[in-house]
Order: C-alpha cells, then structure tokens, then sequence
C-alpha cells in the first residue's frame, strides 16, 4: 500500500508587497510548507477569511492599502478563532527595538528579520505550526469532554478519559466472573527521528496513519485511545495474554507491509508493543495494567524496538504456534457444502477453515482494505483449536 502525504504540507500565507522578498521566503519553506502569497494586507485579510487551512502568517510591516500594524489589529480582534489565534511572524528589513515592540504589542507571535537564515526560518515556522496544531486539537479536546463525547475529535479514536472509564468497567466485570481481559501498548518506532527528518507534519500523518488502521482492525469490542504522540493503548475484554500476544504479531506484521512516500522516499512503520493481562485473583486497576504494559514496551525499545512484549519476555511466531494439524482442504468443504449441505460436522471444520484461510485474507486487507474482521475470525480459529487440544487431552 503507498500513501503520498505531499498534499498535507501546513499551509502558510506569506503578505509583502515586494515579489523579490515573497519569492525569497517562498524558496526557503516550500520544500517544508504550502504557501500562499498577497501583494497588501487587505488582500491578504480577505485570504485569511476564505481560506481555513492557513496554520501561520507571515507579514511585512510597511505595505499600501492595510499595513502589517492594522493586519494584526483585524486578525487578533476577529471573531473566528481560527484566525485569532493564528501565529503571526513579522518580518521587517527595520530590525529597531521599537518596531519589534509595536510588533510584539499589537499581537505578533515572533519578530524576524529579512536577513534571517534559511535554517532559522523553517525551525521558526515548524514550532510555531506545530503549536497552533497542538492549542486547537486541546480546544477540540476540551469541547468534546464537555459535551462528554467519547471520541478525540483529532484522533477519531476514544478519550483516554472514555478508555479508562470503559475499561473499568470491563476489568471490574472480568474480576467478578474471572473472565479475561488484556491491555495493550502500542509505539511507532523512532517517532522523533521522522520528526527531525521530515518535519513535524509528516510525522504526524504517519501518527494518523495508524490511528486509522487500529480504528478499523479492533473489534467493536476493544477500546482504543491515544496516549501521547505516536502512542496508543488497547484494551481488550474476554481477551488473555496468547490471544492478546497472536493480534499483536498480525498487527505488526500487517503494519510492515505499509510503505508512505514522500518527496520520492519511502516511509516503513515500525511498532513496539508491551501487553499485560488482567489476573482473576488479583484486584488491579486499569491504570496498573497500562504501567505494565508501558514498562514492557519500554524494554522491547531498549531491546531494538519492531518487538512484542508479553509477560515471558518477547514473543516470537514459534511461541505463538498452534498444535500441528495440517490445513484443510477447502476445496473438499466446498464440495461437502455442495452435496451435503452445512451439517455438524462442516460447522466442526469451520474454525480450520478460517486458519487456512487467514494469511490469504490478511493479504487482501492489506492490499484492498475493506473492513474484513480479521481479529474476530482469527479469535475462532484460536478458540476452535484450544477445544481440539482440549479434546484430544
């Protein structure tokens, strides 16, 4: 699967009424930013009021029709906050502390000057699209807790509030039946290497990237939210240790077969994972379980990271492999089906089936996503094999 994620660059409008000075700045950002550009302020205001995916400003101060002072004064006093609170960096070639005063006082994010370095200029602008991105994901945040919905609106997956409330609930129900329950950790590997290579906003794609993947690979069941940058914690109902330990391995190896290009490189995700199970005889919390898991996910980094972490240590496929039995024949279920119909003993066959099935079924997700359940079908075949083991002891 390839993802392009050139169309995502952070939008920046840059307002001067020089050509030379906008094409300059716009051949030190565009490798890093989209970019809009105005001739006046007045044209720029009527930019900033048509377009909302600007994430920054940058203005000149001395220009005809509004100048940057009287630009300032609409963008700071608007009633839309998306435009109220977008950072505005002048730039003058008047480099006199009481320019940068009146700047700074009329609501100007950073001060720079004209002279300033390539280098200068692009850390400049990622922190501050980077915090404008982070001050309205809080904003949405906070509404969607105070409507009490259970979805991030930035992330599309639940409020970790939600996920600790949920989970609770579903630990406190797996301690009075001594049912299972099992948590997961999950990390992008080297997160912080893809922010300081690509910048902050293709790190962020691949961040959603994942998130979209987790919210259509879970049951309905499993509970999903994000933790910080690049870090995500699963909780998982009726699910032990080995069935919690055999969907980590299908969901990192599904995540390797994802590759995202930009500017004509090509992005692989990497996933460390630390799992913890609920334990029947012991009273536990949720926060404890996500600590656990953490503390194992910590050590498979410290390990090399691209690892599974149960509470043996790492888990590898032969750990995880069910008792030999050889696939069956789909063809001859078909044809059973066929002549017979579905009877006991094809249903008995089912969970077979879905296990021979499964690796071929995981490639056609991860070619042609389509919301297969693949976790679901692979718990059947599992559980189909635990009462084959059972049986034959």
């Amino acid at each position: 699967m390839n993802d392009s994620t050139d169309q995502a660059l952070p939008r920046v409008l840059i307002i001067d009424d020089s050509r030379m000075v906008r094409a300059s700045i716009i051949r030190h950002v565009r490798d890093r930013f989209d970019v809009r550009e105005e001739a006046d302020g007045e044209a720029g205001w009527r930019t900033l009021l048509v377009d909302p995916t600007i994430q920054a400003v940058i203005t000149d101060i001395g220009m005809p029709n509004l100048d940057g002072y009287g630009l300032l004064e609409r963008i700071r006093s608007s009633r839309l906050s998306r435009i109220n609170t977008l950072p505005v960096v002048v730039i003058s070639g008047d480099d006199e502390p009481d320019v940068r005063v009146k700047a700074k006082s009329a609501g100007a994010t950073d001060f720079i000057s004209k002279s300033i370095g390539n280098i200068e200029l692009l850390a400049r602008l990622e922190a501050l699209t980077q915090l404008a991105r982070t001050q309205r994901d809080l904003e949405e945040s906070r509404a969607a807790l105070a409507t009490a919905s259970p979805v991030d609106p930035a992330s599309g997956l639940a409020t970790q509030s939600y996920l600790h409330y949920h989970a609770s609930q579903e630990l406190s129900l797996a301690q009075r039946k001594h049912g299972a329950l099992s948590v997961m950790v999950i990390e992008i590997d080297q997160f912080d290497t893809l922010v300081a290579r690509y910048g902050a906003h293709v790190a962020q794609l691949v961040n959603r990237k994942l998130s979209k993947i987790m919210a259509t690979k879970l049951r309905k069941e499993d509970t999903v939210a994000e933790l910080a940058p690049a870090r995500f914690a699963v909780v998982s109902p009726s699910t032990d240790m080995l069935g919690a330990c055999g969907f980590a391995m299908r969901l990192r190896g599904a995540i390797e077969h994802i590759v995202m290009t930009y500017r004509e490189e090509r992005i692989r995700i990497r996933l460390t994972m630390g799992i913890a199970a609920a334990d029947p005889e012991l009273q536990q919390t949720v926060s404890h379980l996500i600590g656990i898991a953490v503390e194992r996910l910590t050590a498979g980094q410290l390990a090399g990271g691209n690892r599974v972490i149960g509470d043996n240590g790492e888990v590898t496929p032969d750990l995880l492999a069910p008792p030999a039995r050889p696939p069956v024949s789909i063809d001859q279920l078909l044809q059973h089906l066929a002549t017979t119909g579905p009877d006991a003993a094809l249903r008995s066959k089912l969970p077979d089936a879905i296990r021979t099935l499964l690796p071929l079924l995981e490639l056609i997700e991860s070619e042609h996503p389509s919301g297969l359940p693949l976790a679901t079908l692979a718990r059947v075949a599992e559980a189909g094999l635990e009462t084959a083991a059972h049986h034959n002891d």
